[in-house]
């Protein structure tokens, strides 16, 4: 009973960090990102404390992983992506296979007393990206929303390639054999098998949902768990079938944008979904900071010995270590993305008409920004804390508290400097355009415009031949589709008449929100100077 309460109680105290941490980070005179402040309190929680975490690797991964991974598939902008998807697949494949091979190699080089297995599902944790720590970094610059979807892009598939990775480092370290041509195979049925399971079960259960809530009622709160458990049966299954749970995860993500293209889930659970949603990404992200901070101790001084296996004295060592791992990082990612701007720039100079002109070399600030922005975050340390404890004969996994510190540190330090030079790459600079999309969004709108001035003749007709008065149901339904008529004739005379329309659209709905707000003031204020009528609650 005690040890359960215990139990209770540190979850508990990361929970309360996870939410003063937000607070602290606006509170601090310097701009602080926020997971380094969850670190610190995670810090603070594990040194005041004599509770301590003790983490399953396997629950560990089967908690965290499949519904952050799940929600980036959703909530990625598909056709974004697919504007840039040639960058996108060369930084998320191409990149983490280098660093994959690259950083393994000079890890283990590095620290002999790691072996080398160990060092490659290193460097396989160590190459995700995290666009959420850079969103949480650069809050005060603009991003550039082009260089903001290849990063999203990026992240989606490099943490699922990653993690695949680590899975194959993993069984060699607890094997002690690996085989390229097995490997190949293997990766194929891996990759192959879990991306299906990922959409077959987000397909089978959206249908099944749908069907069900046209003929006997839509329950919000059965849809939003529904939405919550679709990631997990996916993992799971995948994982039954000895495919990956983690490409499940994310193409049970993806999918769930195209399955909810009909939009038969009500708009008031949409919403509701997406609230949720929202505090548990924030939850989950939160609790790994934390989770670190509240671990690093206890790493620290097991790594100490770890080092010392290697001849060395003294945590210099580490943290030596942790900065060559950055700056090998930081390297390979630099000249990875100049090769790739200037395969981009030859492809745009080669499809280009005759006599145009093209940059002749990528923009120096343009690939040192993307290069900084290559922030490790929750997914690396989620993935480094799902080593296996022992090894298959029970012997301690080798190095592995060794392994965790050094991705803590790497997660640190990266998230540092991209706080400092993040905000002086950012400031004036710009991408590339992206070819408009706002042709296709005002042909959209006025088709729109066009069903909505039908459908409301139909209804304004189906009225009035119920309960007779004509004139009375044509009146109140031609001061709507004045509405619509308004709106085509404004995107009929030009982009110049489309702006104006669109910025009219925004005033009023602004101009609507500053009346609502002013009236349910007077209300208040009427029911507080001894009013009989209690104001409800705003909805």
């Amino acid at each position: 009973m005690e040890r359960r309460l215990e139990t209770v109680s540190i979850v508990l105290f990361l929970l309360l960090a996870v939410v003063v941490s937000g607070a602290v980070s606006r509170m601090l005179p310097i701009a602080l990102p926020t997971p380094l402040v969850q670190i610190m309190l995670g810090a603070v929680v594990g040194l005041s404390t004599s509770y301590r975490v003790e983490l399953n690797p396997e629950l560990f991964l089967l908690l965290f992983i499949p519904p952050l991974l799940f929600l980036d598939g959703w909530r990625i902008p598909k056709d974004e992506l697919l504007k840039d998807v040639t960058t996108v697949v060369e930084l998320a494949l191409g990149l983490v296979l280098l660093t994959v091979i690259g950083m393994g190699f000079f890890i283990h080089w590095m620290i002999p007393a790691m072996p080398l297995t160990v060092a490659f599902a290193l460097a396989a944790v160590i190459s995700p990206t995290d666009p959420i720590a850079v969103s949480a970094i650069s809050a005060r610059v603009t991003i550039p929303r082009r260089m903001m979807h290849i990063l999203e892009g990026e992240s989606l598939l490099n943490d699922a390639s990653g993690l695949v990775c680590l899975r194959f480092a993993v069984a060699a370290a607890l094997t002690g054999t690996f085989s390229l041509p097995a490997a190949a195979l293997n990766f194929l049925w891996v990759a192959g098998v879990g991306g299906l399971v990922g959409a077959a079960v987000t397909l089978s259960v959206t249908r099944a949902k749908a069907w069900v809530s046209q003929r006997y009622g839509e329950e919000p709160g059965a849809q939003i768990l529904i939405s919550l458990l679709i990631p997990f049966g996916s993992y799971m299954l995948a994982e039954q079938l000895q495919a990956s749970g983690i490409l499940a995860a994310v193409a049970a993500g993806v999918t769930m944008t195209f399955a909810e293209i009909s939009r038969q889930t009500m708009a008031s659970t949409r919403m509701r979904r997406n609230s949720v949603w929202d505090m548990i990404q924030f939850t989950l992200n939160g609790i790994i900071f934390v989770l670190l901070g509240e671990q690093l101790p206890g790493i620290l001084s097991r790594s100490a010995e770890t080092v010392r296996v290697t001849g060395h004295q003294g945590a210099a060592w580490l943290a030596l270590y942790v900065v060559a791992i950055v700056v090998g990082l930081a390297a390979l990612r630099f000249a990875w993305v100049w090769v790739s701007l200037w395969l981009t720039l030859l492809r745009q100079r080669a499809g280009s008409p005759a006599g145009a002109t093209a940059a002749q070399k990528p923009d120096w600030r343009l690939v040192a920004a993307m290069s900084f922005a290559g922030v490790r975050g929750a997914i690396t340390l989620a993935g480094v804390l799902t080593l296996p404890l022992t090894l298959s004969d029970g012997a301690p996994f080798p190095a592995r508290d060794l392994a965790i510190f050094l991705a803590a540190g790497v997660i640190i330090v990266s998230t540092v400097m991209a706080s400092v030079a993040l905000p002086l790459l950012l400031k004036g600079l710009t991408m590339p355009p992206e070819p408009s999309l706002q042709a296709e969004e005002d042909a959209a709108r006025l088709a729109a415009s066009e069903a909505a001035i039908r459908e409301i003749g139909r209804r304004q007709h189906e009225l009035a031949e119920q309960r007779g008065d004509a004139d009375f149901y044509a009146a109140a339904g031609s001061r709507v589709m004045d509405l619509y008529r308004d709106r085509i004739e404004s995107s009929s005379q030009g982009a110049t008449a489309s702006a104006e329309a669109r910025l009219q659209d925004r005033l009023e709905r602004d101009f609507r929100l500053v009346g609502l707000k002013a009236e349910r003031d007077a209300v208040f204020s009427c029911s507080g100077a001894g009013g009989s009528a209690a104001p409800r609650p705003a909805r």
